[in-house]
């Protein structure tokens, strides 16, 4: 079955707008992107209506991204220290819309803060769960465990030890199209919905990929990644800036 193809132009390294007046703030630090190449026609059923999945060289992806969400705050307010700040683990696909706006879906998003889990599931449709998880920074390597505790499947798991190498002067053309996202795709009421960000280029490092042992990616509806990521990358992070949908939108998240 063929799938209609968007025309998204160049990767942009460089947020393509401007957030003047920010629905959401927030920071994203210490980040771990996994990535394994997946099939598009596999990608493209578990996208939402009027988006396709984004390739390049007809290649799509899965991420397994680790990392831990800083002070989220709404509009010009201060984060929030408690309910702000925690460590999230999400499985991303990535896609573009008929604009050419490239975005990533989120297909699950384990996080350790039960009330913004909650909110998140109940005003926003957003797939986030409820884990227990825990962030240990140890020299140049950095271990990220989740256990899924709610709504489930109880036992999808994840955990990942990366160690952090020299950071990269030129990123290559994949490594910006896996991490230079510069919003989010997802459906709102059985709407189309793109959440736009902004924030400063990445500073990305090469990273070796010490364990993986994770279930969330086939718990989130995904074939069983084969063999071992193509790209392992660590970042400290960036703060980021949330533009307004067309419609309200969730907590975003890398």
């Amino acid at each position: 079955m063929s799938h209609p193809s968007f025309d998204a132009g160049p990767i942009a390294a460089d947020p393509p707008h401007r957030t003047e007046n920010p629905l959401l703030t927030q920071s994203w630090l210490d980040l771990a992107f996994l990535h394994w190449a997946v099939d598009p026609a596999d990608v493209a059923p578990l996208l939402p209506t009027g988006t396709v999945p984004d390739t390049l060289d007809g290649v799509s992806y899965v991420g397994l991204v680790a990392f831990r969400m800083h002070r989220v705050g709404w509009f010009r307010l201060p984060g929030v220290p408690y309910l702000g700040t925690f460590p999230e683990t999400n499985v991303r696909l990535y896609s573009v819309d008929e604009h050419g706006r490239r975005g990533v879906v989120f297909r699950s998003l384990d996080a350790s803060r039960f009330i913004p889990v909650a909110v998140a599931r109940a005003l926003f449709r957003l797939p986030y769960m409820w884990s227990r998880m825990a962030i240990r920074h140890t020299d140049d390597t950095i271990t990220y465990d989740s256990a899924r505790r709610w709504p489930g499947p109880r036992g999808a798991h994840s955990r990942i030890s990366i160690r952090i190498r020299e950071s990269i002067e030129a990123p290559t053309d994949l490594e910006h199209f896996l991490t230079a996202r510069w919003g989010m795709h997802s459906t709102f009421f059985g709407r189309q919905l793109y959440l736009p960000n902004t924030h400063p280029r990445w500073p990305l490092h090469r990273a070796d990929l010490i364990e993986c042992d994770e279930s969330l990616i086939t718990a989130a509806g995904l074939p069983e990644p084969v063999g071992d990521p193509v790209s392992v990358l660590y970042s400290p992070g960036v703060p980021v800036r949330f533009g307004r949908p067309a419609r309200p939108g969730g907590i975003p998240t890398p």
